[in-house]
């Protein structure tokens, strides 16, 4: 078994409306940095596993992400995978 750390990133989809966005946005405009043209919320999930191999985990953590933690008709999710180092024998 190995351990992995993952980080799943779920959004909006670029056809939903994100009003808090649009609020941030305007926060920032009204901080003055009107340069900022588009804001989009989201939301970050940390976690970790073990799992034989690293397709093992790959296809739980999508099963997860499409199950739980992002509703599929208005939200997509993106997900960064990382090996969890093990100290070495010595």
């Amino acid at each position: 078994m190995a351990e992995f750390k993952a980080r799943v990133y779920v959004t909006l989809r670029p056809s939903v409306l994100d009003p808090a966005g649009v609020a941030v946005q305007a926060g920032i405009h009204h901080l003055g940095y009107t340069n900022v043209h588009s804001v989009r919320i989201g939301k970050l999930v940390e976690l970790t596993l073990e799992a034989e191999d690293r397709t093992t985990a790959a296809h739980q953590l999508a099963a997860i992400a499409d199950q739980l933690l992002a509703n599929p008709v208005i939200e997509t999710f993106h997900i960064d995978l990382d090996d969890v180092a093990t100290p070495s024998a010595l």
